[in-house]
């Protein structure tokens, strides 16, 4: 899956979950700051990052999670470290 399309489907997860302005949502958006969420609202963001893209996620790959680029870096490389048949981000 491409960066651009693992971006516009966190953008849209985070618009969702936490009732964002997607023009708030850019690449370097911090989370904690620039967005505002707190540490249970990064917990419940990859209890549906899991759910979406049908792979465990490891607590330690979004330890160092900071901006919106990191957690579409981290889905990319979960991607790319779990290979499987299950379903993509789209396909949710």
């Amino acid at each position: 899956m491409e960066k651009h399309a693992i971006f516009q489907e966190v953008s849209q997860l985070l618009v969702q979950l936490f009732e964002l302005s997607p023009e708030d949502i850019t690449p370097e958006s911090r989370l904690y700051e620039d967005l505002e969420l707190d540490s249970i609202d990064a917990v419940d963001m990859v209890v549906h990052l899991q759910k979406k893209t049908g792979r465990k996620i490891k607590p330690e790959a979004f330890k160092s999670v900071r901006t919106v680029q990191d957690v579409v870096d981290a889905v990319e490389q979960l991607f790319k470290e779990q290979p499987s048949t299950e379903p993509s981000l789209k396909d949710q």
